[in-house]
């Protein structure tokens, strides 16, 4: 482990964690590398980000279905409300109102407002007069997101989006290509309230954008999240880091993904960045500790050879354009050697987020199999499910399968389907199917 970061901001480190012996023949080298940030805003250790260095935009459904019931529309009012509260002074921020098209709510002509008593009591009144009629075309909401949180001269750029309905007022395109033109340009967490929205719809924009994707099923729940949201992005103090991964000669990236706090998979989204080496992107950085999983495959050497096969690092770019910023980097080894028991040890890290990565896929394939009438193949998936996450530890997810099938023995994974399954039930296990727990050290 190497350290790089700065002594005057957050400490970054990273640990790498793989059983880096392999036998003869052996070419798959597989290692969790654990990324920690420490002494950052939210760690009461340091200073949080100094005034104006973030940038907020909050995006707020005000489709016509808002009003269906209309517990919905004044639950998204409040959290609203409830979010501007938790603005640290000095941060910019803007409200849009969503339909088929995007409207400037606060502070409106194209600009962005400073965060103070006076803004966020204007920005509550605005918010008071806000009603719900029209269609969805979130990538509308996007665009006019994007074009404000660029005005802004912040390091910390984050949008958090809210929707209770289907994107049925723009093509599916039209939405991929906002989210193109977004990404790496913001983060942006996004919800849905009620049970009328589509979860991949929901989980794309935070997959694309590095945020987060949740249900808020009863809207009596919205502030409560909300608040905890901008909570967690006014302690972000580190924009745009990337795992930079650069391998020798010969060797092939199998894949790259993030595996704690949830499942997700960076390896399509390299961008070459010199010789051998590519950046994944991170987004923003608070004072947290994520887990990422890298896997190679090496040259075939002979007993006794040992080589590096990767090298991770973590990286800022310069502002200006120059030199990126290492904070941290690690090592990932491969030995060959003869001895058996060394070369077929699993290393615990790498077979717990192996099993947490293989949860989540099957708890999607069980949900689609029990879609399309199934049931057979959905027992089978989801039986999976709750056998993995019973061996994992993963208490929250059991909790969500056991409202889906009724348990009959988690260790064999024996399960039977409920008859009947609450569609929120349903959304919230399909939702949060790529929560994970972190592996005990």
């Amino acid at each position: 482990m190497a350290n790089f970061s700065k002594p005057t901001g957050p400490q970054f480190s990273v640990d790498v964690y793989q059983n880096e012996y392999l036998p003869e023949g052996g070419r798959d080298v597989s290692a969790i590398v654990t990324v920690t940030s420490t002494g950052g805003g939210t760690a009461g250790t340091a200073l949080p980000a100094a005034a104006g260095s973030a940038a907020v935009v909050l995006m707020l459904d005000c489709s016509g279905s808002m009003d269906y019931p209309s517990s919905k529309m004044r639950g998204a009012r409040d959290a609203t409300a409830a979010a501007i509260d938790v603005l640290r002074d000095g941060t910019s921020f803007a409200v849009v109102a969503g339909t088929h098209v995007a409207k400037e709510v606060y502070p409106g002509d194209g600009r962005l407002a400073v965060a103070d008593a006076r803004t966020r009591a204007e920005a509550k009144t605005a918010l008071r007069r806000l009603s719900a009629g029209g269609g969805t075309a979130i990538g509308t909401w996007l665009r006019l997101a994007d074009r404000l949180l660029s005005s802004a001269d912040a390091a910390i750029r984050h949008g958090i989006l809210l929707t209770d309905g289907r994107n049925e007022h723009e093509t599916p395109e039209a939405l991929r290509a906002a989210l193109d033109h977004c990404s790496g340009r913001f983060t942006c967490d996004a919800r849905g309230v009620g049970t009328d929205w589509e979860v991949d719809e929901v989980r794309g924009i935070a997959s694309a954008l590095l945020g987060t994707a949740d249900i808020v099923a009863d809207p009596a729940g919205l502030a409560e999240d909300f608040t905890t949201m901008m909570e967690k992005a006014m302690g972000k103090e580190v924009a745009d880091v990337a795992l930079r991964l650069w391998t020798p000669v010969g060797v092939e990236i199998g894949f790259v993904k993030q595996v704690a706090p949830t499942v997700e998979d960076l390896t399509g989204r390299r961008t070459e960045a010199g010789p051998r080496a590519g950046d994944y992107p991170t987004g923003s950085w608070g004072d947290e500790s994520r887990d990422y999983h890298v896997s190679v495959r090496v040259p075939q050497a002979a007993i006794g050879q040992e080589m590096l096969a990767a090298r991770v690092s973590l990286i800022v770019p310069d502002p200006a354009g120059g030199t990126p910023t290492t904070l941290a980097q690690g090592l990932v080894r491969a030995v060959w050697t003869d001895d058996l028991a060394m070369s077929t040890s699993i290393n615990p890290q790498v077979a717990h987020y192996t099993g947490q990565a293989e949860l989540a896929d099957v708890i999607q394939q069980g949900l689609d199999a029990r879609k399309s009438g199934d049931f057979d193949g959905a027992t089978a998936k989801l039986g999976r499910a709750v056998q993995l996450a019973a061996a994992s530890g993963n208490a929250d997810t059991a909790k969500l399968l056991s409202k889906v099938v009724d348990v009959v023995d988690a260790a064999t994974g024996t399960v039977r389907l409920k008859a009947k399954v609450a569609e929120a039930d349903e959304m919230t296990l399909e939702t949060r199917s790529t929560k994970t727990v972190r592996v005990k050290k």
